[in-house]
């Protein structure tokens, strides 16, 4: 979920800095420039009062022009740049330097259009960085309330775009760092709202695989999540509550109902003594009768299955199958089936010996029931990832897709194989064995007919 979030976050809080960065680097831009211009102002200022006198026939003006001549020779030697007084008829009174003439059109020309009517020529247009613009700024020269000449500066922007990038680059800077905080706060604040969220998915695959005591400690994250927390606790209560009634009820109903089924089966025993040998109908109650008793066993042990806690040890996988194999060797035999193991000698984990040796002979014992005499039964220990294995493969008949997905199930069996004995409960009580330990059982089809059971036991020592 953090995957999801964080994105999510991120690209909300760089909208927000880009939205704050654009506005203020266009700011820093405009500033610069109009203290450009205000500079050029001051300065188109300064030369117009003198420019007022100098050129006309009074006893200093001589004078007046030769020092605003020098003043603007001075402005374009050290600023670079390029300062003039021109008359209504483009003539030059001062200018610097000496061949710089005011341009036929563009902005120049505007400017001093705009002074010629008494007024300073507008704020020139914003030049950015990437621009390689010049900013043109023009002042009137007025005496006795006419305009009679026009101060005009050609000024270029290098070093003000420059001032201006560095000001962009200290924004930039300033937000990569605000995003950094924002990241760091954004993976506290995930973190935080998720912790509940990260323990009680933890909590409910633990309940899913069988650890029914897996509970929430609802200590951190908003309280909405709290409350989850809390409440998921009362309902783990609650379920772990009826499956245990459920399985007290299971566990006692097949224990009181042994005694009078022992005693029905005696009955029926002495009864068949006063009938004829070979009666069908007795025949037929005493098989039901002892698949009822079957029935009844497996319940129990599934009932403890479910119920005991599971004694994990450190167990020689390979060991335990080589035994179980050697074990069911005569049965095999008796059928005319081959049960071969297979796999490497020296396999271990974690593991129930007594759970995973039970489990073990549920799935060898459903095996040999419906692999045909002449075929070969395959019991391979190894390793697969994190877990250790056990896989049972058979040459029976297998099953479809669709009965995959319901084997194991409780007292289900295939309409196919109803005529072979079981109560439906072996391979249900081998998935609890196997949960209670933090193993699992799955199922898959053995091509090209057959099916090929996996029992999987952790490598790694359980988390206390």
């Amino acid at each position: 979920m953090r995957t999801r979030l964080l994105p999510l976050l991120i690209v909300l809080m760089a909208a927000v800095l880009l939205a704050l960065g654009f506005p203020l680097a266009v700011r820093v831009a405009a500033a610069e420039q109009q203290r450009v211009v205000i500079d050029r102002i001051d300065d188109t200022a300064r030369f117009a009062a003198l420019a007022q006198f100098a050129g006309e026939l009074i006893e200093d003006s001589g004078e007046r022009q030769r020092i605003l001549q020098t003043e603007l020779r001075a402005y374009d030697s050290v600023y670079g740049i390029r300062a003039g007084v021109f008359y209504r008829d483009d003539r030059a009174l001062a200018k610097a330097p000496a061949s710089w003439t005011l341009p036929a059109e563009g902005e120049g020309r505007e400017a001093f259009r705009e002074a010629l009517l008494g007024r300073r020529s507008h704020d020139p247009a914003q030049v950015w960085p990437w621009q390689h613009g010049r900013l043109v700024v023009a002042s009137p020269v007025v005496r006795d309330g006419d305009v009679v000449a026009v101060v005009v500066t050609d000024s270029p922007t290098r070093d003000m775009r420059s001032r201006t990038l560095r000001g962009w680059l200290l924004i930039a800077l300033g937000e990569s760092a605000a995003m950094l905080v924002a990241l760091g706060a954004a993976f506290r604040l995930t973190g935080w709202v998720l912790l509940p969220v990260r323990t009680l998915d933890a909590a409910t695959h633990d309940i899913a695989s069988g650890r029914m005591r897996s509970r929430v400690v609802a200590s951190g994250g908003p309280p909405e999540l709290r409350r989850l927390a809390r409440s998921f606790n009362e309902m783990a209560d609650n379920v772990e509550d009826v499956l245990e009634q459920q399985r007290a009820f299971v566990a006692d109903a097949s224990h009181q109902l042994r005694n009078p089924l022992a005693a029905l089966l005696l009955r029926i025993e002495l009864l068949a003594l006063e009938l004829p040998e070979g009666n069908e109908e007795i025949a037929s109650v005493r098989t039901e009768g002892k698949r009822l008793a079957r029935v009844l066993d497996d319940l129990l042990d599934l009932a403890l299955a479910e119920h005991a806690p599971a004694d994990l040890r450190i167990t020689d996988i390979g060991a335990l199958t080589a035994e179980r194999v050697a074990s069911w060797r005569p049965l095999a035999e008796e059928k005319g089936v081959r049960l071969t193991p297979d796999g490497a000698p020296a396999v271990t984990g974690w593991a129930d010996p007594i759970a995973l040796s039970s489990a073990l002979d549920a799935v060898i014992d459903n095996a040999l029931k419906f692999t045909p005499q002449g075929q070969e039964v395959t019991v391979t220990a190894g390793t697969d990832g994190s877990g250790a294995t056990i896989v049972v493969t058979d040459r029976g008949p297998g099953l479809t897709e669709q009965e995959l997905e319901r084997i194991g199930d409780r007292f289900w069996r295939s309409n196919r194989h109803q005529n072979i004995k079981g109560s439906g409960l072996g391979l249900s009580i081998s998935r609890a064995l196997l949960a209670a330990g933090g193993g699992s059982i799955g199922y898959a089809r053995h091509e090209p007919h057959g099916l090929r059971v996996t029992l999987t036991v952790p490598r790694d020592a359980p988390h206390t």
